[in-house]
């Protein structure tokens, strides 16, 4: 347990990628924070975090410069800067049958270009990108992650872009989606004092964009609902029961052989004091969207 400087103790932390972990499945969480089971990287997740590595470069370049055009162009220069950053990378296409790499990349580019015809960004010019925040709650939870884009209007309002390389979800599943976005709005509406104007989720798998307007309600709502998810984790902590949730992201998971609904067996639990919360590390590749 560490302290803050205004003199809260940290009892853990959380970000709204294991949140939602915990909340599709509680062994999940337990496979991906409490025993650090190393995942392999999926095309989807890689292609998405290559194309949201390219939509961050298109920002750094002069206004006028920011078009399809130069999108495609920066497309390959960023893959092989994943490759030689994480070479484990290049393992993803070995037994993949030919072709299979161009029309990974070939899906890329049809995202790239998908963007543009939702915004423009030379009339943009974002006050944030990439941006990681943190803020702690007075329960002592901390509360983090990462901000694709933050929009500042001239007076002051603040929208907050999410892409996603997965197509919109349906109706029925939109409130899941808008927990990560709540989750964000909460951060900062605590960091800076204002309730974001806007939340705008750009899904580049079909075009679609989710646009949410909230207000402190559903932040103090969403305040609610991340202690008690923490609260729920704890109690898993406590008494060991880290329960499987079948669905249909099951067919996505990289833990079936080790999952019981799927005749696995998981892991002991690490011995001694485990830390619930969050290691301090970055994700290699970004979460996705998936269709369901």
């Amino acid at each position: 347990m560490t302290s803050t400087g205004t003199g809260i103790s940290v009892i853990g932390s959380l970000s709204p990628s294991r949140a939602g972990d915990f909340m599709t499945c509680p062994l999940l969480y337990r496979f991906r924070v409490i025993d650090r089971i190393p995942e392999r990287p999926s095309p989807a997740a890689v292609r998405g975090t290559l194309v949201h590595a390219v939509l961050e470069r298109l920002f750094d370049l002069p206004a006028a410069q920011r078009t399809p055009e130069t999108a495609r162009g920066l497309l390959d220069p960023q893959w092989e800067r994943l490759l030689a950053e994480e070479p484990e990378l290049a393992c993803l296409f070995e037994d993949a049958e030919d072709g299979d790499r161009e029309e990974w990349l070939a899906q890329a580019h049809t995202m790239l270009e998908r963007y543009f015809t939702l915004e423009d960004p030379r009339r943009l010019e974002p006050a944030d990108r990439e941006l990681f925040v943190e803020t702690v709650l007075s329960s002592g939870l901390k509360l983090r992650g990462y901000i694709d884009r933050v929009d500042v209007a001239p007076a002051g309002e603040l929208r907050i872009v999410d892409y996603k390389t997965g197509s919109a979800p349906r109706a029925d599943f939109e409130a899941r989606a808008l927990f990560q976005m709540k989750f964000y709005a909460l951060v900062l509406w605590r960091l800076r004092g204002r309730v974001p104007s806007l939340l705008q989720l750009m899904y580049l798998g079909n075009g679609e964009v989710l646009r949410y307007v909230p207000d402190e309600a559903d932040l103090r709502a969403t305040e609610r609902k991340v202690e008690a998810l923490w609260q729920a984790i704890r109690r898993a902590m406590d008494s060991g029961d880290w329960r499987p949730r079948p669905g249909r992201l099951c067919d996505w998971c990289d833990h079936q052989v080790r999952c019981p609904e799927f005749g696995g067996t998981p892991p002991p639990l690490p011995r001694g004091p485990v830390e619930a919360g969050e290691p301090e590390v970055v994700p290699a590749t970004r979460d996705v969207s998936v269709d369901l």
